[in-house]
């Protein structure tokens, strides 16, 4: 599949072949370089711009194939509006746009040239870094399968995808420092998008488990319990998802021990159900093949610990992925069973396609006995009533921890990954009472993902504080944007990524 291109910084030299990208500030305003280069070209520049009617906004853009009086192949002028009023995220977003525009048509590298119009101010190393990390996010295609090569939208030719792109900056030592960070959360983030993309046929759950061992050569410590270590550990709910597939179940391990040595971890927990045809409670045909991604929460846990492991955080962090296929057949749960979880509890089974709780319900508690973490979050596509509360913007929050939830939000905030806390209650605790058994895995038609949330916390012990984040809408086809044009869009990695920085490294 495609890899996005290599990024490279250095100090800023105009370049005299090739395909270059420079800024312009609203006015419009270019930087001291770009101008040098306008000034070579006679005034090339600023007659296109003035002819375009371009003034420097957002989102606009002049494009000048072979500028007259210069030797580059292209010259894109983008507009960013005022950079002095940049977050973060529109660093983010300004570098995935820009890479957008760049198709590789005129050769197979490209330099991004990156000041402000002001020549005595100073971008930041990190507002650069930024701005490279969204050109990569960008950059990723999953083209594994096609047999032909992509066609270009405008003229169909092949595309030519760029190998390598060059961010022309002052400090670029600093530059690249702060960027190497950012790969490494960038590289979880293409891990997690690679999963969440494959077919299911390809990813059950011992290729899922596969895949991660591989992730040992990073750093991490990568465990897989097989299903008879699941049945000798009790794991009775995360096996009845399971038992009706001739896939057996995986639980997988992945330890980083980057804080003190003594230190609790930070314990992260991930839904891995690899296809889900809801068993016999089976779903209706029509978009059942999306449920390839209802593994969304496992790629997220894999693609965080990948980065954590990668930029050598300083923190103990454990993440334990569920992973199980439900799949209706002779050997199927049925509704209306009782299985005992691996914590004692009994679970009547109403409906076999509200499964991913089941998987959860056993990996917390397993979480919780062996490694005594400090906090936990869990991550899962759980229920579709959270994009009938949320849509696709926000994720679902649920925690029985003001801090935690409040760190969450701040995190989210600042990435761009936002959640929106819902709340838990014990008046929707009792829905899922059962007569039968101690809890029963349904609640009624009425706040299914509260009642969601409410059934894992029946498997978290009070003294831990914990957080669920229902992912169903941003996991999986959400909304494209700058930064991800993926049908897997990687949500949570970045999310989790602050959350360790700001709150858990030492």
């Amino acid at each position: 599949m495609s890899r996005p291109a290599s990024i490279s910084f250095s100090e800023i030299k105009l370049p005299d072949q090739g395909v270059l990208v420079v800024l312009a500030e609203e006015g419009p305003r270019l930087g001291p370089s770009a101008k040098a280069l306008d000034k070579k070209s006679g005034g090339t520049i600023a007659r296109a711009m003035k002819v375009g009617g371009f003034k420097g906004k957002k989102r606009t853009a002049v494009d000048l194939m072979v500028p007259q009086g210069l030797k580059l192949a292209r010259l894109l002028v983008v507009g960013v509006g005022k950079l002095k009023d940049y977050s973060e995220t529109d660093w983010l977003a300004l570098g995935g746009s820009i890479r957008g525009k760049l198709r590789g048509q005129e050769g197979s590298t490209a330099q991004i040239l990156v000041e402000a119009a002001n020549p005595r101010t100073t971008l930041k190393a990190d507002d650069v870094g930024n701005l490279a990390f969204g050109a990569m996010l960008r950059g990723y295609k999953f083209d594994k399968y096609k047999t032909s090569p992509p066609k270009d939208g405008d003229n169909d030719k092949p595309a030519n995808d760029l190998k390598r792109i060059t961010v022309l900056c002052k400090g670029a030592a600093a530059v690249r420092r702060s960027f190497a960070r950012r790969k490494a959360i960038g590289d979880g983030i293409i891990l997690a998008r690679d999963l969440v993309n494959e077919p299911a046929n390809v990813l059950g759950p011992a290729e899922f488990a596969n895949r991660l061992k591989l992730l040992s050569k990073t750093g991490l410590k990568v465990e897989v319990l097989p299903d008879k270590k699941l049945t000798d550990l009790g794991m009775g709910a995360l096996l009845a998802v399971g038992q009706g597939s001739a896939r057996p179940c995986r639980l997988v391990v992945m330890q980083w021990r980057g804080g003190k040595a003594q230190a609790k971890p930070v314990a992260f927990v991930g839904k891995g159900v690899c296809f889900d045809t809801g068993g016999i409670s089976l779903k209706p045909p029509a978009g059942m093949g999306d449920m390839k991604g209802d593994m969304g929460g496992a790629a997220c846990v894999a693609g965080l610990m990948c980065a954590l492991a990668e930029r050598k955080a300083k923190v103990n962090a454990v993440g334990i992925v569920g992973l199980v296929e439900n799949m209706p057949g002779g050997s199927a749960t049925r509704p209306g069973d009782v299985v005992t979880a691996m914590s004692g509890k009994t679970i009547e089974v109403l409906n076999t396609d509200a499964e991913g709780r089941m998987v959860l319900a056993d990996a917390l508690w397993y979480a919780q006995e062996r490694f005594k973490p400090v906090a936990m979050v869990d991550l899962a596509t759980l229920t579709g009533a959270i994009m009938v509360a949320l849509g696709k913007e926000y994720a679902g929050l649920f925690s029985n921890n003001d801090t935690l939830s409040r760190d969450l939000v701040k995190a989210g905030e600042e990435t761009g990954e936002k959640v929106w806390r819902l709340p838990l209650g014990p008046k929707y605790d009792k829905l899922i009472d059962s007569t039968v058994a101690d809890i029963k895995n349904i609640g009624g038609r009425w706040g299914g993902s509260i009642t969601a949330a409410q059934f894992l916390q029946r498997f978290v012990k009070k003294d831990v504080p914990w957080a669920h984040l229902d992912i169903a809408g941003t996991a999986m086809d959400a909304p494209k944007d700058e930064i991800n044009q993926s049908w897997g869009s990687g949500f949570g990695v970045r999310l989790l990524d602050r959350l360790v920085a700001d709150n858990y490294e030492g």
